[in-house]
Order: C-alpha cells, then sequence, then structure tokens
C-alpha cells in the first residue's frame, strides 16, 4: 500500500478544513479516507492514527 494525503487548501483564515488520504496498492487508486483537521496542515499523529487504524480495519 502506499500512502499519499492531499485534498486540502492553506487559508490562514480557517480554522477547520477538510482532508483526504488516497490509498494506492500497486499504483492503483484504492480509496479515499475523508478526514478534517485545525490549522494550516494536518497533525502527523492524527495521520497515523486514520492509516493504523485502515490498516488494523482490512488486517494490513
Amino acid at each position: 500500500m502506499g500512502w499519499f494525503y492531499n485534498c486540502f487548501t492553506k487559508e490562514p483564515t480557517v480554522t477547520n478544513q477538510n482532508g483526504a488520504i488516497h490509498v494506492y496498492n500497486n499504483g492503483e487508486f484504492v480509496e479515499e479516507i475523508k478526514f478534517s483537521f485545525s490549522g494550516k496542515v494536518p497533525n502527523l499523529d492524527q495521520l497515523e492514527q486514520l492509516m493504523d487504524t485502515y490498516c488494523d480495519q482490512r488486517g494490513i
């Protein structure tokens, strides 16, 4: 599995934003995991938790 996250815009006046982790397997798009975050960029701990939960639920 390859992980890539994007789909958020950096706007200094926005405190809550939406983002997504794009899940790929062998270069093929599998699905998008949507999430919300505060600030300019997502918290790395939040992203790790989302990925850990995703993998645990799928036995990866």
